[in-house]
């Protein structure tokens, strides 16, 4: 376990035409601070680029940014973690007060927003940017958020954050992931416009426009069920009740007028769409009580690693006298 007072983390997967800069970018703007680069099996020497410029380098095995970040998150022990991408998109300049509203407690997540700044000129792929406002309707509409950029690589993190999010994404779709647990946890965040430009000549994305993008659409559809299950369920039973009453409601004016019940299979249906609306409806009453019961512990959690650290803090300052 490695201990930082600010950790800059870079996951790395062949960007051997820009990691130096990165890693040397913010080696100037917080000289205080440890980069740990962490290659992702890259097969041009981006990993012995990084050490030669003077970051610390692990190596994660399993594809994907996903399992990348848990890595990192597991191992590295911070009071500030500062993530950023290692393409050179990023400018290092927002690093520092990035961290310092972490240090200062002012908030567990900063998010460096790309979108209300220079995102939509400097970036030549469309559907990236009709990808990037799509996923950031869905994601404030299902989870009541008022977040400007959602999958974002530059943010910083407190340690509550780091030590509380369970990370199931395996590649790009974590973004999305940290954004929600964040919003459903009640967890401070704050943005700050960020300026963004586009890959250097050279440097190839990783993502893929189409299978990505589908990838963060069944992340986001996922969180949503586990993380709002009642109004997840309640939606289908809604769905299904109108299809009930649609099939029933002729069968209900025919009975009125003829006193006869024609078509009895149709009122079968009708009445097992309605069962099944209704077991829809109870699933989501059971899954909220337990998904409230879960905040509840989290809470605790939260309380307990809080006070912890303060006497952690309080230990060394009186080691220090």
């Amino acid at each position: 376990m490695m201990r930082s007072k600010i950790a800059v983390l870079v996951p790395c997967y062949n960007e051997s035409a820009t990691i130096a800069k990165v890693v040397e970018d913010f080696k100037a703007t917080l000289p205080e601070a440890d980069i740990y680069v962490y290659d992702n099996n890259s097969t041009d020497g981006s990993d012995e680029i990084a050490s030669a410029t003077g970051a610390i380098v692990h190596y994660e095995y399993r594809p994907g940014k996903g399992n990348v970040i848990r890595a990192m998150f597991r191992n590295i022990q911070a009071d500030c973690y500062l993530m950023v991408d290692g393409d050179d998109t990023y400018p290092a300049e927002y690093a520092r007060k990035m961290t310092e509203l972490i240090l200062e407690g002012k908030a567990d997540m900063v998010i460096g927003d790309r979108l209300s700044a220079t995102y939509f000129t400097e970036n030549k792929r469309a559907f990236h940017n009709t990808g990037n406002v799509l996923v950031k309707k869905l994601v404030n509409l299902f989870f009541n958020g008022s977040v400007k950029d959602i999958m974002t690589g530059y943010r910083a993190f407190s340690p509550l954050f780091v030590k509380t999010f369970p990370i199931l994404s395996k590649g790009f779709e974590i973004e999305t992931e940290m954004t929600i647990h964040a919003l459903d946890k009640n967890l401070n965040i704050v943005e700050i416009p960020v300026s963004y430009r586009d890959r250097p000549e050279g440097s190839e994305s990783k993502l893929n426009t189409y299978s990505d993008g589908i990838k963060v659409l069944f992340t986001i559809f996922n969180l949503f069920k586990d993380y709002r299950p009642l109004t997840f369920f309640s939606l289908i039973a809604v769905m299904l009740s109108v299809l009930s009453a649609g099939l029933f409601v002729p069968i209900l004016l025919d009975f009125l007028q003829t006193g006869l019940v024609l078509r009895f299979p149709t009122l079968f249906i009708s009445g097992f769409v309605m069962l099944a609306a209704l077991l829809s409806f109870s699933c989501g009453l059971i899954l909220d009580s337990l998904k409230r019961r879960e905040r509840q512990d989290i809470e605790f959690k939260l309380n307990l690693m809080q006070m912890l650290r303060q006497g952690f803090q309080c230990n060394e300052e009186r080691e220090n006298l």
